[in-house]
């Protein structure tokens, strides 16, 4: 996700704010997230965050997106079966951490709520998608899955049942069953 505002100077004071962005979407949900409040928890300027990002959401994403990127790192086993296994059990693992499941379940309703968010969260879910679609393009090369598969189908299909169970709550998201989704899957993509 490219950032939209001015350049960073100072790489302590930028991580410094993601981490307060971060925190206090965790802790309070993004409608009580200030720019104020980030700037006094980072101790950076409230001038300085305004001049590195255009808006709330612009930042509050840039947060989530760096988080994301580490706990749901980008799988490369050679085998697809294996790489979306390693990446189903670390995104149901990323929301095992409540405040963190909250925080999501609190930006996706947003999402749906405010138009200034809704872009953002678009671009995020974007590149998010574009990591499972790189898993199958290498798959594809290696000839693991079948010709004629409509990739992102199969792309809305493995985050189909995280969104599902994240947002209905009727199931939870066990790291431990992550595989067995992801088996299910392949049945339906494989040669």
């Amino acid at each position: 996700m490219a950032r939209t505002g001015g350049r960073i100077r100072n790489t302590e004071a930028h991580e410094a704010v993601l981490t307060a962005a971060t925190e206090l979407l965790e802790e309070c949900g993004y409608q009580a997230i200030t720019i104020e409040g980030v700037a006094e928890r980072s101790g950076v300027a409230k001038s300085t965050i305004y001049r590195w990002w255009r808006s709330k959401p612009d930042l509050v994403m840039e947060a989530y997106t760096a988080i994301v990127a580490r706990i749901v790192p980008e799988p490369d086993t050679g085998s697809l079966a294996a790489d979306l296994a390693e990446f189903a059990r670390h995104l149901y693992m990323g929301v095992r951490h409540l405040p963190r499941e909250r925080a999501l379940r609190g930006l996706m309703a947003e999402a749906q709520l405010d138009a200034a968010f809704e872009g953002p969260f678009r671009a995020w879910v974007e590149s998010r998608r574009g990591v499972a679609l790189r898993i199958l393009l290498r798959a594809r090369e290696r000839g693991e899955i079948r010709p004629g598969v409509d990739l992102d189908l199969a792309v809305d299909q493995i985050f189909g049942v995280f969104w599902y169970r994240l947002l209905v709550g009727h199931l939870p998201l066990d790291p431990e069953t992550a595989a067995g989704h992801m088996d299910q899957l392949l049945r339906g993509l494989t040669t």
